[in-house]
């Protein structure tokens, strides 16, 4: 479907075109925003083309509480899904990434270096997929914070609140659990479980 010439020729794919880090700094992570706060519209990556789709307009008020998108050349597949207990599979989607800032940043389709902080273990229908908390990079507010217990804490209650609703209709009551949360290092040891899942599926992009 793809090829390096591809990459080459036209604008980097969000997923597959960028690392997944930056730098040599492994807590220092590529985030491709896809959507902004108070979105009640759900927009998505489209896998094949590279541009943001709409995936569905919100049928409830739920909207994301901070910047919202994934992690490039991440996959959520058997390696993600082995750290989850209870889980046999994954979502089969880049890492998703939850970033705070101290300044409104106010457009998707961006890209932006996050600090990592820590996670959700989400599972959402007996799939794994974790949401990993961040901030921007040299936040002139939030950038000396080096783990998410350092955080307030009705940061992580507000995205576990999200998470849990967002799908919620009258009369249906989806299956997610998002009762874990984690630190900073067993953040990174997902993100590095969803770069060995994208390597597996995906490394023939890159050879």
């Amino acid at each position: 479907m793809y090829n390096n010439g591809d990459f080459a020729r036209w604008r980097r794919h969000p997923w597959h075109g960028m690392a997944a880090h930056p730098g040599d700094d492994k807590g220092v992570v590529t985030g491709f925003i896809e959507s902004l706060p108070g979105d009640t519209i759900k927009y998505e990556l489209d896998k094949d083309s590279g541009y943001l789709m709409i995936d569905r307009a919100q049928r409830t008020t739920a909207a994301p509480p901070c910047l919202y998108g994934f992690i490039p050349r991440t996959y959520c597949a058997e390696n993600v899904a082995a750290r989850c207990a209870g889980t046999e599979e994954a979502d089969g989607d880049p890492l998703d990434i939850c970033v705070y800032s101290e300044r409104d940043i106010n457009r998707t389709d961006i890209i932006l270096q996050a600090k990592v902080l820590g996670g959700i273990q989400m599972i959402d229908g007996g799939e794994a997929d974790d949401k990993i908390i961040a901030v921007l990079d040299g936040d002139n507010v939030w950038g000396d914070i080096e783990d998410l217990a350092e955080m307030p804490s009705i940061i992580v209650e507000r995205l576990q609140h999200y998470f849990s609703t967002y799908k919620q209709v009258p009369g249906k009551n989806p299956n997610i659990n998002v009762d874990v949360v984690y630190g900073r290092d067993q953040a990174l040891e997902v993100i590095a479980a969803a770069q060995a899942d994208y390597d597996h599926h995906y490394g023939h992009l890159h050879a």
